[in-house]
Protein backbone atom coordinates (compact mmCIF):
# COMPACT_ATOMS: atom_id res chain seq x y z
CA UNK A 1 0.00 0.00 0.00
CA UNK A 2 1.05 3.49 -0.94
CA UNK A 3 -0.17 6.24 1.73
CA UNK A 4 0.47 10.24 1.26
CA UNK A 5 -0.20 12.62 3.81
CA UNK A 6 0.54 16.00 4.77
CA UNK A 7 3.17 16.90 7.35
CA UNK A 8 0.71 17.76 9.65
CA UNK A 9 -0.73 14.26 9.90
CA UNK A 10 2.38 12.46 9.88
CA UNK A 11 2.98 11.31 13.24
CA UNK A 12 -0.51 10.29 13.30
CA UNK A 13 -0.75 8.13 10.43
CA UNK A 14 2.74 6.43 11.20
CA UNK A 15 1.24 5.40 14.37
CA UNK A 16 -2.02 4.18 12.89
CA UNK A 17 -0.29 2.64 9.33
CA UNK A 18 3.24 1.54 10.58
CA UNK A 19 5.02 2.55 7.32
CA UNK A 20 8.27 0.21 6.50
CA UNK A 21 9.67 3.13 4.46
CA UNK A 22 8.85 7.05 5.06
CA UNK A 23 9.50 9.73 2.05
CA UNK A 24 9.58 13.19 3.38
CA UNK A 25 9.94 16.39 0.78
CA UNK A 26 10.72 19.37 2.09
CA UNK A 27 11.55 22.92 1.17
CA UNK A 28 14.54 24.65 2.31
CA UNK A 29 14.71 26.30 5.23
CA UNK A 30 11.75 24.54 6.43
CA UNK A 31 12.29 21.71 9.51
CA UNK A 32 11.40 18.76 8.56
CA UNK A 33 8.73 16.94 10.08
CA UNK A 34 10.20 14.17 13.04
CA UNK A 35 8.59 10.64 11.94
CA UNK A 36 8.98 7.86 14.41
CA UNK A 37 11.18 5.73 13.59
CA UNK A 38 10.89 3.70 10.33
CA UNK A 39 13.32 1.00 9.23
CA UNK A 40 13.65 3.17 6.02
CA UNK A 41 13.71 6.95 5.85
CA UNK A 42 14.32 9.53 2.98
CA UNK A 43 14.25 12.95 3.39
CA UNK A 44 14.77 15.47 0.16
CA UNK A 45 14.69 18.44 0.30
CA UNK A 46 13.61 20.84 -2.71
CA UNK A 47 11.02 23.49 -3.37
CA UNK A 48 7.43 22.68 -5.27
CA UNK A 49 7.91 24.42 -8.21
CA UNK A 50 6.71 23.56 -11.58
CA UNK A 51 9.90 24.60 -13.30
CA UNK A 52 13.21 25.89 -12.57
CA UNK A 53 13.00 29.37 -11.17
CA UNK A 54 15.69 31.75 -9.76
CA UNK A 55 15.92 31.64 -6.09
CA UNK A 56 14.22 28.11 -5.72
CA UNK A 57 15.94 24.85 -5.60
CA UNK A 58 14.25 22.64 -7.81
CA UNK A 59 13.97 18.82 -8.15
CA UNK A 60 16.35 17.55 -10.10
CA UNK A 61 17.29 14.11 -11.50
CA UNK A 62 19.55 13.10 -8.83
CA UNK A 63 16.55 13.51 -6.34
CA UNK A 64 14.20 11.55 -8.63
CA UNK A 65 16.60 8.69 -9.06
CA UNK A 66 16.51 8.79 -5.12
CA UNK A 67 12.58 8.36 -4.58
CA UNK A 68 12.84 5.27 -7.75
CA UNK A 69 15.92 3.81 -5.22
CA UNK A 70 13.92 3.60 -2.45
CA UNK A 71 10.73 2.84 -3.77
CA UNK A 72 13.10 -0.08 -5.32
CA UNK A 73 13.85 -0.99 -1.97
CA UNK A 74 10.16 -1.19 -0.62
CA UNK A 75 9.14 -4.62 -0.66
CA UNK A 76 4.91 -3.99 0.11
CA UNK A 77 5.15 -6.13 3.43
CA UNK A 78 3.93 -2.94 5.24
CA UNK A 79 2.85 0.49 3.83
CA UNK A 80 5.39 2.98 1.85
CA UNK A 81 4.66 6.63 3.11
CA UNK A 82 5.64 9.78 1.15
CA UNK A 83 4.39 12.95 2.74
CA UNK A 84 5.05 16.91 1.89
CA UNK A 85 3.71 19.99 3.63
CA UNK A 86 0.28 20.24 2.15
CA UNK A 87 0.28 16.22 0.88
CA UNK A 88 -0.89 17.69 -2.54
CA UNK A 89 1.68 17.82 -5.42
CA UNK A 90 5.17 17.14 -4.25
CA UNK A 91 4.25 13.37 -2.30
CA UNK A 92 1.91 12.95 -4.74
CA UNK A 93 4.19 13.41 -7.40
CA UNK A 94 6.52 10.68 -5.61
CA UNK A 95 3.46 7.95 -5.09
CA UNK A 96 2.87 8.77 -8.84
CA UNK A 97 6.61 7.73 -9.77
CA UNK A 98 7.06 5.06 -7.39
CA UNK A 99 3.71 2.90 -8.72
CA UNK A 100 4.31 3.65 -12.08
CA UNK A 101 7.92 2.52 -11.63
CA UNK A 102 6.70 -0.98 -9.53
CA UNK A 103 4.04 -1.36 -11.60
CA UNK A 104 5.04 -1.15 -15.16
CA UNK A 105 2.57 -3.76 -16.66
CA UNK A 106 -0.29 -0.57 -15.54
CA UNK A 107 -0.75 2.18 -17.99
CA UNK A 108 0.25 5.51 -16.25
CA UNK A 109 -3.16 6.57 -16.86
CA UNK A 110 -4.59 4.28 -15.15
CA UNK A 111 -1.84 4.89 -12.14
CA UNK A 112 -2.46 8.44 -12.37
CA UNK A 113 -7.08 8.32 -12.13
CA UNK A 114 -6.43 5.86 -9.29
CA UNK A 115 -4.27 8.19 -7.81
CA UNK A 116 -7.42 11.15 -8.29
CA UNK A 117 -9.70 8.55 -6.93
CA UNK A 118 -7.99 8.80 -4.04
CA UNK A 119 -6.57 11.42 -3.08
CA UNK A 120 -9.35 15.01 -4.96
CA UNK A 121 -6.94 17.39 -4.16
CA UNK A 122 -3.73 15.89 -5.93
CA UNK A 123 -2.11 17.57 -8.10
CA UNK A 124 1.21 15.85 -9.08
CA UNK A 125 4.58 18.16 -9.16
CA UNK A 126 5.19 18.18 -12.95
CA UNK A 127 8.78 18.99 -13.00
CA UNK A 128 9.24 15.52 -10.65
CA UNK A 129 7.11 13.68 -13.37
CA UNK A 130 9.03 15.18 -16.33
CA UNK A 131 12.06 13.75 -14.44
CA UNK A 132 10.59 10.52 -13.87
CA UNK A 133 9.46 9.99 -17.75
CA UNK A 134 12.59 10.72 -18.99
CA UNK A 135 14.81 8.02 -16.68
CA UNK A 136 12.10 5.73 -16.85
CA UNK A 137 11.66 5.55 -20.27
CA UNK A 138 7.97 6.90 -20.64
CA UNK A 139 7.82 8.70 -23.79
CA UNK A 140 5.59 11.38 -22.39
CA UNK A 141 3.33 9.09 -20.67
CA UNK A 142 3.95 9.95 -16.73
CA UNK A 143 3.84 13.68 -18.26
CA UNK A 144 0.35 12.96 -20.17
CA UNK A 145 -1.45 10.80 -17.35
CA UNK A 146 -0.92 13.63 -14.92
CA UNK A 147 -2.18 16.50 -17.60
CA UNK A 148 -4.94 14.04 -17.97
CA UNK A 149 -6.23 14.10 -14.65
CA UNK A 150 -5.95 17.77 -13.99
CA UNK A 151 -5.48 20.14 -11.38
CA UNK A 152 -6.67 18.53 -8.18
CA UNK A 153 -9.79 20.02 -5.83
CA UNK A 154 -9.08 22.89 -3.99
CA UNK A 155 -6.89 22.15 -0.94
CA UNK A 156 -8.67 21.41 2.50
CA UNK A 157 -7.15 20.06 5.07
CA UNK A 158 -7.22 16.35 5.32
CA UNK A 159 -6.06 13.10 6.05
CA UNK A 160 -3.95 10.05 4.73
CA UNK A 161 -4.95 8.70 1.24
CA UNK A 162 -4.11 5.48 -0.07
CA UNK A 163 -2.93 4.53 -3.45
CA UNK A 164 -3.81 1.45 -4.23
CA UNK A 165 -3.17 -1.21 -6.94
CA UNK A 166 -4.72 -3.90 -8.48
CA UNK A 167 -2.60 -7.36 -7.77
CA UNK A 168 0.28 -7.73 -10.55
CA UNK A 169 -0.38 -10.67 -13.22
Amino acid sequence: MLIGCPAASLREVCAERAPSHILLLVSPGIAAPVPPPAPLTLALVFNDIPAERPGFVAPRTEDVARILAFGRSWDGGAPLLASCQAGVSRSTAALFIIACACRPDLPEAAIAERLRHAAPSATPNPLLVSLADRILGRQDRMIQAVAGIGRGADYVPYRSFELALPPAG
